[in-house]
């Protein structure tokens, strides 16, 4: 991995981004994490977040520290990561929408908060929107490689998509221990 480049693992929310993150830690690349938001019934491995990742509109300072290091961020903060300065390697994490939507469903019903606010159709609507859009702009941003990997293919064909992730990101990643963080039982929301 070259150490100058930042390693990011982004998609929607619920898409598997935590456990590549568990997975890339394993493979030897070092998080950046806070430790704030702690393991739970939704994420019994933890969620692998850094808070200030949520103000980097506003607040950049902390990327001096995450070259050479793996950090998460949702899909709808890429677009306010400094252009100048940077390289970015993100793996950006793709899940079936119907799996995403009954996963977030789950989550806000163990939280005890409105799971009708709005209708499946329309968030699908909404993300799908998003993705067209972000995958679109990727495209277009010469800082940033971006790998797609499928967390459903992940969990049918994980030696597959180490190998691609492990050529992403420089060869000389531990894939024995990734592949062993992978946990079919916490594949929860089937469609």
């Amino acid at each position: 991995m070259n150490r100058d480049e930042i390693v990011i693992v982004s998609g929607l929310p619920r898409s598997g981004t935590s456990m590549m993150m568990k997975m890339l830690e394993a493979g030897g690349i070092p998080v950046l994490i806070d430790g704030i938001r702690v393991a739970d019934e939704d994420n019994p491995k933890g969620y692998y977040e850094f808070e200030r990742v949520k103000q980097v509109k506003e607040d950049q300072s902390w990327l001096a520290d995450a070259p050479g290091k793996v950090v998460k961020m949702v899909s709808m903060l890429l677009k306010d990561l400094p252009k100048e300065g940077y390289r970015y390697k993100v793996v950006f994490m793709r899940r079936k929408m119907e799996e995403i939507l009954a996963s977030q469903k789950q989550m806000l019903v163990r939280n005890n908060k409105p799971t009708d606010a709005v209708p499946d159709a329309k968030m699908a609507e909404l993300f799908e929107k998003h993705l067209k859009d972000i995958f679109a702009w990727l495209e277009k941003q010469p800082q940033f490689d971006v790998l797609y990997i499928n967390y459903n293919e992940m969990l049918v064909a994980p030696q597959e998509n180490i190998t691609a992730i492990n050529a992403f990101l420089g060869g000389t990643l531990n894939t024995t221990g990734m592949q062993a963080v992978i946990d079919k039982n916490l594949y929860r929301q089937r469609k």
